[in-house]
């Protein structure tokens, strides 16, 4: 996956991002171009973005999604906060 979402920002928001992070991009020492600071944007943010989903085990549900996007099992890390039903 890309990390980019098409249209995911309007155009004045893309450039209000690319406005805020120019002096950490000239700090880093890339190039102040909108296309490398929506890249440094872009990796900043595979960085750091963590995202949290909560499932309750009982029932059918959490297998019936775990069955669709089998990615939910399979390339996270799950944390059992209390024994298995």
């Amino acid at each position: 996956a890309s990390g980019n979402i098409p249209d995911l920002f309007a155009t004045d928001e893309v450039d209000g991002i690319v406005g805020a992070l120019t002096s950490r991009v000239k700090a880093a020492g890339i190039v102040p171009e909108k296309k490398a600071v929506w890249d440094y944007f872009i990796s900043d943010i595979r960085k750091n973005l963590h995202v949290i989903l909560a499932f309750s085990p009982v029932g059918d549900d959490f297998r019936t999604r775990a069955r669709k996007f089998p990615a939910l099992v399979t390339c996270t890390v799950i944390d059992w906060f209390q024994p298995w039903p």
